[in-house]
């Protein structure tokens, strides 16, 4: 998602300086216009101050960048956390950068690598004013009108976590209903009725086109694809987060279920899940 997010940013005219470990990817990037480092002591150096870095890492990695970022940061410094983190984690390090004088926004980032390409759904935590600050990076790194501020640190990954653990619900609500119609006593085309669903009934989504796509490129038994449903943590943090607030989610908690249990027990239901978040998110379709 970061390589796509900087494609659009340099299209919007932001000069961006990058670092990865992978230096092909890098030198992809450098090919769009931006200018590479070598490691991130050079990122902080190569940055006028006041500086904005935008971290996107997975979410157990963020405080070992942290670590190395840090001592060559200076007060009035931002950090943006674009992954999606554990919002108490967020929190914690909001207070730690803070107490270097350091800002840290929380920004959880919905889309895919798609849509971090065109447009992404971003969701924005931290100090208000830093917000505001550089808010046109956020409006220009997001589809038209599809940025907010949340609220103070963590709000931004708690939205996002929340986001996805209602994906969860949507997807296992299709995915179920798919794997009854393909068991009814009726010879349905099932990429049709995908694509009837997805013209002005009132379930018509993004979720319904991409399983038509799914059927289109893996074909109706969805053969190449895995039962076995694979998840990140985000479902599992909103069951917990609710279990805590003492809110009852038993259609995200069942969903969650699903996926656990589809380990040992793949079905087609499985297949429409998998194939989903391969649409989406390029997960891949076999473990």
């Amino acid at each position: 998602m970061g390589f796509g997010m900087a494609e659009l940013l340099l299209e919007h005219g932001h000069k961006l300086w990058v670092y990865d470990e992978n230096e092909t990817r890098v030198s992809e990037i450098v090919s769009h216009g931006a200018q590479a480092v070598s490691d991130l002591p050079a990122l902080v150096a190569a940055l006028a101050t006041p500086r904005l870095i935008w971290v996107m890492v997975p979410y157990e990695a963020v405080d070992v960048v942290l670590d190395e970022l840090l001592p060559h940061l200076a007060p009035g410094d931002a950090v943006v956390d674009g992954g999606n983190s554990p919002f108490r984690e967020s929190m914690r390090r909001g207070r730690r950068l803070e107490a270097q004088q350091v800002y840290f926004l929380d920004v959880g980032v919905s889309g895919g690598p798609g849509g971090a390409r065109t447009g992404a759904c971003i969701m924005v935590g931290g100090d208000k004013k830093i917000f505001q600050t550089y808010e046109t990076l956020f409006r220009d790194a997001a589809a038209p009108n599809a940025y907010q501020y949340m609220g103070e640190s963590g709000a931004g990954h708690f939205v996002k976590m929340v986001h996805n653990g209602i994906e969860y619900g949507m997807m296992q609500a299709l995915a179920e209903g798919f794997t009854l119609l393909k068991e009814a006593p009726f010879d349905l085309d099932l990429p049709a009725v995908a694509d009837l669903y997805n013209h002005r009934s009132v379930i018509e989504s993004r979720l319904v086109g991409w399983l038509g796509d799914a059927y289109k490129q893996f074909g109706e038994d969805l053969e190449e694809v895995s039962g076995s449903v694979a998840h990140t943590g985000e479902g599992e943090w909103t069951v917990e987060a609710a279990r805590d607030l003492e809110v009852p989610v038993p259609i995200i908690e069942g969903s969650l279920g699903f996926r656990v249990a589809s380990k040992e027990h793949p079905n087609y239901t499985g297949k429409i899940l998998s194939a989903l978040r391969n649409q989406f998110g390029k997960h891949a379709v076999r473990e």
